[in-house]
């Protein structure tokens, strides 16, 4: 991805996504925002012990990135249906990733996915699904295999996106997280 992203910045982001979701458990007032001023597509995940905790995100977003990571951050705290809600006890524990998204490209050739460098989308008849674009390098799955694990976290057959009505996306991300001791 072309997005140059300092390392100052970087550091600022993931101080901004932990002080959200700390500033949920203390009520205190909206943060301001400072730092990089462009807009991206953002997804914060959360890690406790090496095992995901918690990852909600937006594909794009209108709004300066800081903001956009702070909401992703609370979101994924708070509002990842497959968690319960995050405990004031665990913030020490948990590690914060951040993916900021580069703009998504439609495909109709499988062929164009890389796998390590694309994350992908996939929208038929009203369900969608997203899988970033670390999640096969992870698993050490092929592009067939990723294709066919965002259709079912979509809630789709393994093989919906051979179907030609299938929309099937692919993006780039910057991917960096917390450095903690």
């Amino acid at each position: 991805m072309d997005l140059q992203v300092s390392d100052g910045d970087r550091k600022a982001l993931c101080a901004i996504a932990r002080r959200s979701i700390e500033n949920c458990f203390r009520k205190a007032p909206p943060m301001e925002y400072s730092g990089p001023a462009y807009k991206l597509g953002a997804f914060v995940t959360l890690y406790k012990n090496a095992q995901l905790r918690g990852c909600i995100g937006r594909m794009v977003s209108d709004l300066p990135i800081a903001e956009t990571v702070s909401q992703m951050a609370r979101a994924a705290a708070f509002e990842d249906p497959r968690f319960e809600e995050l405990g004031e006890e665990e913030l020490d524990s948990i590690s914060i990733e951040i993916s900021l998204l580069g703009p998504m490209q439609r495909i109709t050739n499988p062929e164009d996915l890389i796998v390590g460098r694309h994350g992908v989308y996939i929208s038929y008849w009203g369900r969608s699904g997203v899988l970033l674009p670390q999640v096969a390098v992870e698993y050490g799955w092929d592009r067939y295999v990723f294709l066919e694990q965002v259709c079912r976290k979509a809630g789709l057959e393994p093989e919906t996106w051979k179907d030609r009505k299938a929309e099937l996306y692919i993006f780039e991300g910057l991917v960096f997280g917390e450095v903690r001791n």
